[in-house]
């Protein structure tokens, strides 16, 4: 892997041959903002981050899923950006079509997340507002950290009760049957969980993006091309005008680039 921005003498003398980075330099690349001094949550805001994979013609997905447009280094640093998270946002139906397990301790990055005052593993919180969810599943009944389920307040009281019943912690996060993007980070920094990670899908990143909640996009471009129809990273209502980014780096290996944009 090499850097291709920002450029700096280290940079020039890595150029000159492609080597494999260690997990502490990709989670130097890619270490959460440091805490604001003077602001709450002992000085950390929540910044959500999203880390999404898209082709060349803009798929977001092949056969309904991403695992085939990604790559091993890609899969590094998922992994990588899941260990620094306090919690990892994921929509329901992303966690029915990829199989979503609880996140798990990585031993490699015990002592950084130890540093940090985070606990072992990242919590998962899956944002639903029908609550059609299979509470029988391992991310509900066994994972390390209990798993949040955000939902609105008239969400039916069976289907809250059936995911409590299953270790589940229930947060309400919007007033009516949905989840309100703005109040679900907020409920989810009132909880400690300031460093925030989605991983989709399409739909919630879309969520985000309109209601003007997201810090940070880390992207995956993958030199693959699909046709067809599959879904682009972000999907559902559009902003009235579109928001810029700013680049923050840009990795490559293999032909695939790993982009990392900021709000400015």
């Amino acid at each position: 892997m090499r850097r291709l921005f920002p450029v700096t003498d280290e940079t020039v003398a890595r150029t000159q041959e492609e080597v494999e980075w260690s997990l502490a330099e990709l989670a130097a690349a890619y270490a959460y903002p440091e805490p604001v001094p003077g602001a709450g949550s002992g000085g950390r805001e929540p910044w959500l981050r999203a880390n999404m994979v898209s082709t060349l013609d803009g798929a977001a997905q092949h056969d309904g899923r991403s695992q085939p447009i990604s790559t091993a280094t890609d899969m590094r640093i998922f992994g990588t950006l899941r260990a620094l998270a306090d919690v990892v946002v994921v929509g329901a139906e992303t966690v029915r079509q990829e199989g979503y397990r609880p996140a798990r301790a990585r031993a490699e990055f015990a002592e950084l997340r130890e540093a940090a005052g985070q606990g072992p593993a990242p919590a998962v919180a899956v944002l639903s507002a029908s609550l059609d969810l299979d509470f029988s599943l391992p991310l509900y009944t066994s994972p390390l950290v209990p798993t949040l389920v955000l939902t609105g307040a008239a969400a039916a009281p069976d289907r809250i009760a059936a995911a409590e019943k299953a270790g589940a912690r229930v947060v309400i996060a919007g007033d009516g049957v949905g989840v309100d993007p703005a109040r679900a980070v907020r409920a989810l920094a009132d909880l400690g969980h300031t460093r925030l990670l989605t991983e989709g899908g399409p739909r919630l990143l879309g969520q985000l993006v309109a209601a003007g909640v997201l810090d940070e996009l880390c992207l995956t471009l993958s030199p693959m091309l699909t046709a067809g129809d599959a879904q682009r990273i972000a999907g559902g209502p559009s902003v009235a005008v579109p928001r810029r980014f700013v680049l923050e780096s840009l990795l490559e290996e293999d032909g695939f680039l790993f982009s990392r944009y900021r709000r400015p």
